[in-house]
């Protein structure tokens, strides 16, 4: 039986009538999600695998919509030959974006839409991303993120709409609702919206430097908070989405006060379920359960499952979590009402969602697909987003906006990098130089801008020139690779400008050519003894593919509104700083921003 021939039913009854005819097996196989290139669709005929994901970087074919419409639907067909017939759920980190796939729209990150303060863009965000999701044939994305960055010396905290909860959660609403629609309820998926994910439950924004797993220095880590300040900072930004009927919610990494969120039913179960009254389901982070403290995989699973956890995430060793949970269920480790809870859950948000009518969305298998992914209407929407991301920190002598008819010099590699300025969670996991997908660099938009430009990486040739215009920052990271480090170590992340970068500075502003410098970053950069030598500056954050945004700024065609969704400090001795702190000095206080 389909879940097509349910159609008539309510949604209530057709779920119980799947579950009360599913095997322990097919049940299992509905709280299962592997990686698309360790599980075929024979591996989900076979196992009745109820999901599937792609990791940052893991692509079909080549990365084309047609190849995605393709895969999902081998992937549908395989599920819906099974004896129930029972859709897969397909999920990807389309968390700026469609950012895994080439040529979709990269939105500024969560960061720079906090600068904005606009909280309707990123439901325009969040609609925009759906369809191009839509029309790859994809379900699920898991975004927002609506953690709340205390330290910025986090890998993670770009993905932050800034440090105060209060802001995070005018987000959280709109983002959701943009996704998914005004309820997950009405055919989202007919309607070219997608189920969203609130990420990660909860204070992953709040461990404590030092305490980070898996060799990282603060990613994994351990919040440590009282019941109060837990919910104050980073319990209250979710609840607009848990009103916003959210499909699902994807858990921590990280501990609170030692103990992991993937074995805290007092978080998961008592207060996210029970108290707080989510309706959907919940899903492990990549292969987390491996970082649940126990002697064999057999406990962990028992103890995420016991927990609370809905769904597993387990992208390569899948095989090995069914047959542990079907071995617990049997030994009585995990109740049966546990496992039919968790498979309800799951249920409901397909049946809700209209998966069991669309396994691959209209949209993916119209030709009406092709004029999405990337479209114009898109990028005029995220270089709208890049110009009111943009935060002046400092402009003397009204440096800013330039005359377009000046002499302009523009230095750096960011400046003509679309894998720099769209950093982590583009295309691949983290991120890279380089990348080749449609869209615009910073120079390019100055260049469309302005009638004489002169371009130098290394900013040699800069006299004679009316204005220089230096953009330097970060290289792409992602999660924990991302974590502050100081040299010397590997892949280390200092939180400041590289050696090359303070040279070229030096070269430009030592001409005496009035220097306007821009920042490429997925947080605040240590710039206290240099900026004393620029005449501007500007926050650009991670803009993503449109950087033409930036250049609307600079020359005055959009004035600048931005402001700082997080505390600049001074120096790395400040961090962790955040507003309301005792002693509070930095360098530039939250909620900063100049315009002209």
């Amino acid at each position: 039986m389909s879940g097509a021939s349910f159609a008539a039913q309510d949604v209530d009854e057709r779920v119980e009538a799947l579950l009360k005819r599913m095997s322990l097996a097919e049940k299992i196989g509905q709280m299962t999600q592997a990686e698309r290139s360790h599980a075929s669709p024979e591996d989900v005929k076979t196992y009745f695998i109820g999901s599937i994901l792609n990791g940052g970087g893991s692509v079909p074919g080549e990365n084309k919509r047609s190849d995605w419409v393709g895969m999902i639907s081998d992937y549908q067909h395989a599920a819906q030959s099974t004896r129930l017939g029972i859709p897969i759920l397909y999920g990807t980190d389309a968390v700026h974006g469609h950012s895994n796939v080439k040529n979709a729209t990269i939105f500024p990150h969560n960061v720079g839409l906090g600068a904005t303060r606009n909280p309707e863009l990123a439901y325009s965000i969040g609609l925009a991303t759906a369809k191009e999701v839509a029309a790859t044939g994809i379900h699920w994305t898991f975004a927002p993120t609506l953690c709340v960055a205390r330290d910025d010396r986090w890998g993670r905290a770009y993905e932050c709409f800034g440090e105060d909860p209060a802001l995070v959660a005018e987000f959280a609403e709109p983002f959701v609702k943009g996704l998914q629609g005004d309820t997950l309820n009405g055919n989202t998926i007919g309607e070219n919206r997608v189920i969203a994910t609130a990420k990660h439950w909860v204070a992953d924004g709040g461990t404590t430097y030092g305490t980070g797993d898996e060799g990282y220095a603060i990613d994994r880590g351990d919040t440590q908070l009282t019941d109060e300040e837990l919910e104050r900072l980073h319990i209250s930004p979710y609840l607009p989405a848990l009103s916003s009927d959210v499909g699902s919610v994807m858990v921590s990494y990280s501990s609170v006060n030692g103990k992991k969120m993937h074995e805290h039913k007092g978080l998961v179960s008592d207060l996210l379920k029970d108290e707080l009254g989510f309706a959907g389901f919940t899903i492990s982070d990549w292969s987390a359960l491996g970082e649940i403290p126990a002697e064999t995989n057999r406990e962990r699973v028992v103890r995420s499952i016991n927990a609370g956890l809905d769904m597993i995430m387990e992208p390569e060793k899948w095989q090995e979590f069914i047959t542990d949970l079907t071995a617990a269920v049997k030994a009585g480790e995990v109740p049966m009402e546990r496992i039919d809870e968790a498979v309800r859950r799951i249920l409901l948000v397909k049946a809700r969602s209209g998966l069991l009518e669309n396994p691959v969305s209209p949209l993916a298998l119209s030709a009406q697909g092709d004029s999405v992914l990337g479209n114009d209407e898109h990028r005029a929407l995220a270089r709208q987003a890049v110009r009111e991301s943009m935060v002046l920190l400092k402009n003397e002598k009204s440096l800013l906006p330039i005359e377009k008819k000046s002499k302009i010099f523009v230095a750096g590699v960011h400046a003509n990098d679309i894998g720099f300025q769209s950093g982590g969670w583009t295309l691949e996991w983290q991120g890279k130089s380089g990348i080749e997908t449609q869209g615009t660099t910073i120079l390019e938009g100055i260049q469309a801008a302005a009638s004489t430009v002169t371009y130098s990486e290394d900013g040699k040739g800069v006299e004679g020139h009316d204005v220089a215009i230096v953009v330097v920052g970060e290289d792409p990271y992602a999660e924990g690779w991302g974590d502050y480090r100081p040299a010397p170590c590997e892949k280390c992340k200092p939180m400041s400008l590289s050696a090359e970068q303070r040279q070229l500075l030096d070269r430009v502003t030592d001409s005496g050519v009035p220097t306007v410098v821009v920042i490429v970053s997925g947080r605040p950069l240590m710039v206290s003894d240099q900026i004393s030598d620029w005449q501007s500056v500007v926050a650009a954050w991670l803009p993503g593919t449109e950087g033409a945004g930036v250049a609307d700024v600079l020359f005055g065609e959009y004035a600048p509104t931005g402001k700082l969704p997080v505390t600049w400090p001074r120096n790395l001795a400040q961090i962790p700083i955040n507003l309301g702190d005792e002693d509070y000095d930095p360098l530039f206080p939250y909620g900063f921003g100049l315009s002209y």
